[in-house]
């Protein structure tokens, strides 16, 4: 079986141990001889290599490893690049959050004003990695899972159209996860699934067993009563309130169709009043993460390069990371695997438009993907959907023209901005804080 070598994009990221785990953990399916890391942050980047660096020679000896700023050095010679970047870093996520909030907006990461912010930032440094990706290795696949993913997609459709990249979500993996446990099966492989929307904006619609029993009738049921909260495993008990909350809200989002069982998402759209009213302006996600997640990776990368070994180091495989190796397989392997991407729509929803980059189940081997048709959708998910979509149309519109007014529109028409007026007053703070990060609107 051949070996595969893979370039990290994001080595700072506070994910990248979890990925690099959960990498060795499937080495038996998908063996890897070379992990390189690349970032634009040195120092940051540094700390989370050496720390890898030890565990890699503590358990994985035959996989070479290195870490660098160079390009050339990253991407050459590679098989898989795995892109996660975050462009700017939780500074500018958390004036994501904050600035919103100011005139009685959420503040969110990929939705709403902050991950419109977010996707101006991140456009330019997806493209950029693509791009050395396709000048050093170009028969390498790029799986990005760089937020905003619906506006990084958006944006690799229209000025990379011919590029090998797949863009792809964990969101609705841990969603899947939490009905596999409501339903007492041990795992989401154990069910087949029909899925539609757009990223961080979608819905179920048929849920099976191995089988071909229909679970939907009990997931319903669960949701319901507590959302996805229920579902929620015993390894997963540390989860942050936020997301709880977050898991709970789903049964209101859910009441409004109860054919369906929705992305917790959805709640940024449809209950957006509600999340601005019970969110602290002062301390947000961002603020939730840095003193949580960034603090203990960062610690344990600190405690394992200062003990020189990786023993009780606290480095744990990241389980969301096991859905990134399935589909590097399937295109390794040729598995012919179904899994939920973001590709561009050509009819697999009937009554959408055509160029729209969806959220769809699709088969993907060795030559890429082929799109699962859904039929057509009804008309509360359909108008939804072409009111965002136009949003993340707007916000790489905007981008590629410089344009102050796209973006101005696209902030008006997103369900989460009350007004044209509130929608400037957003943008003009954003546009401050940005500067050096977005192209210079006119």
């Amino acid at each position: 079986m051949k070996r595969y070598a893979i370039t990290i994009a994001g080595g700072g990221s506070t994910f990248t141990p979890g990925i690099v785990l959960m990498l060795l953990e499937h080495m038996d399916r998908f063996p890897v001889s070379r992990i390189q890391f690349y970032d634009n942050d040195e120092k940051r980047q540094e700390i989370v290599a050496k720390a890898c660096e030890i565990y890699l020679k503590e358990h994985a000896p035959e996989v070479a490893f290195s870490y660098g700023t160079d390009p050339e050095e990253a991407f050459t010679g590679i098989d898989f690049v795995l892109a996660h970047i975050r462009v700017g870093k939780y500074a500018m996520r958390e004036l994501d959050e904050k600035i919103p909030l100011k005139y009685g907006v959420l503040g969110q990461e990929t939705c709403g004003p902050g991950g419109i912010a977010y996707g101006m930032r991140s456009i330019g440094g997806v493209i950029e990695i693509l791009d050395y990706m396709e000048r050093y290795s170009p028969n390498a696949w790029m799986l990005n899972y760089s937020n905003p993913a619906a506006i990084v997609a958006e944006a690799t459709r229209r000025l990379r159209p011919r590029s090998r990249i797949l863009n792809i979500c964990d969101m609705p993996i841990d969603l899947e996860e939490k009905m596999a446990d409501m339903c007492g099966l041990s795992s989401r492989k154990e069910m087949t699934v029909s899925y539609y929307g757009l990223n961080h904006f979608g819905w179920w619609t048929r849920i099976y067993d191995k089988e071909g029993n229909d679970l939907l009738p009990e997931i319903r049921a669960h949701v319901a009563e507590n959302g996805f909260a229920e579902g929620i495993s015993d390894s997963e008990q540390h989860v942050d309130d936020s997301w709880r909350e977050t898991f709970t809200k789903a049964k209101d989002v859910y009441a409004l169709d109860p054919e369906t069982i929705p992305n917790t998402y959805l709640k940024y759209y449809l209950y957006p009043d509600y999340v601005a009213a019970h969110s602290n302006p002062d301390y947000t996600r961002a603020n939730e993460v840095m003193d949580g997640r960034e603090k203990q990776v960062f610690g344990a990368c600190h405690a394992i390069i200062e003990k020189g070994t990786s023993e009780g180091g606290g480095l744990e495989a990241d389980v969301h990371a096991s859905y990134i190796v399935d589909l590097a397989c399937a295109i390794a392997e040729n598995t012919q695997e179904r899994f939920l991407l973001i590709v561009q729509n050509e009819g697999a929803i009937e009554n959408f438009e055509r160029t729209a980059m969806v959220e769809i189940p699709c088969i993907v081997g060795s030559n890429g993907y082929e799109r699962i048709c859904q039929g057509a959708i009804p008309q509360f998910q359909k108008g939804l959907m072409e009111q965002q979509v136009s949003v993340e149309k707007l916000v790489v519109d905007a981008w590629i023209s410089n344009s102050y007014q796209k973006l101005w529109q696209a902030l008006t028409l997103s369900k989460t901005v009350p007004s044209a007026k509130v929608a400037k007053q957003i943008l003009d703070d954003l546009i401050e804080a940005n500067q050096g990060y977005w192209p210079e609107l006119k």
